[in-house]
């Protein structure tokens, strides 16, 4: 299996909002974000800092409720359509 990627609050940001996600509210460097069908999550944004690892594989099993595999092909394809 890969390794998660090394990604930003703000390009994970932009990934969430190609999956439907919208912003709801932020509070300090706290932004947190909802889908249509119910699911959120929350993504901290410090400058110049990635997303920690296990973080990100936390909002992607739990919050997006998908798994790595399935992360793994649409993370591809948003990576393709930049």
């Amino acid at each position: 299996m890969k390794k998660l990627p090394a990604v930003s609050g703000k390009e994970w940001v932009k990934f969430l909002e190609w999956l439907g996600f919208r912003k709801v509210r932020q509070r300090g460097s706290h932004l947190r974000m909802k889908a249509q069908d119910g699911r959120a999550t929350t993504v901290s944004l410090h400058s110049g800092e990635n997303l920690p690892k296990g973080l990100l594989r936390k909002i992607i099993r739990e919050d997006l409720e998908i798994n790595l595999k399935e992360f793994w092909s649409l993370w591809e394809a948003f990576q393709r359509g930049k």
